[in-house]
């Protein structure tokens, strides 16, 4: 009981602190989405520029460290941008609204860093762009979090996210090693990040919101 009475105290203490902090105008999933489309339109202008200087180049990794972050913020053809975007739009915004924007921001970021560096790890080569990495640590953390969430797969078929997780994981899997320039082991690292995450939320309740 006073346990229970302990972590009740913990948690309004908790919500009366981030009341008092600002709040943004516009959600960090927006402002996400927001980045990506500027940086999509300036690569319609300077594409050498973007790929140099934004994207992940392994090789100058070490002369361009900001890239590990910027290369999460890159996409050069419009379907990359407009996929990799619906799907922030629709779970980023749900996770986000759970976690809050200082935890969501986080582990979007943290699930991008070990995507890339996974991939370099299993690559060594070629040049990193897409939020696909960040994405999948979100998707992670909801199956995590919200299992009884269902969504659209293809938008057609009816699935819990859990099922859905399972089955893009089998994906990437069986497809690793092939030429398809799809970064396979990046988006298993950042699935892996993101159930890890919410496998630490679900043993601390409070600090996620369910509903």
């Amino acid at each position: 009981m006073e346990r229970n009475l302990w972590i009740n105290n913990d948690s309004q203490t908790r919500r009366k602190w981030q009341e008092r902090l600002p709040r943004l105008p516009i959600s960090v999933s927006g402002i996400i989405l927001i980045i990506c489309l500027v940086i999509f339109l300036l690569s319609l202008v300077a594409m050498q520029f973007v790929i140099n200087y934004l994207a992940l180049i392994p090789t100058l990794l070490p002369e361009r460290p900001w890239t590990l972050i910027t290369y999460m913020f890159v996409h050069v053809t419009f379907d990359h941008l407009f996929w990799n975007m619906l799907f922030l739009f629709f779970f980023g915004i749900e996770l986000e609204r759970r976690l809050g924007e200082g935890r969501f921001l986080g582990l979007y970021l943290i699930s991008g860093v070990a995507a890339a560096l996974t991939q370099i790890f299993f690559s060594g080569y070629g040049i990193l762009l897409g939020a696909s990495g960040a994405l999948y640590g979100v998707m992670g953390c909801l199956a995590m979090i919200a299992p009884h969430m269902r969504i659209l797969l293809f938008f057609a078929i009816p699935m819990r996210i859990p099922y859905a997780v399972v089955l893009y994981a089998l994906v990437d899997f069986l497809m690793m090693g092939s030429a398809d320039n799809i970064a396979h082991a990046a988006h298993l690292a950042g699935l892996f990040v993101g159930l890890a995450f919410g496998y630490v939320l679900k043993r601390r309740p409070s600090l996620y919101s369910d509903i």
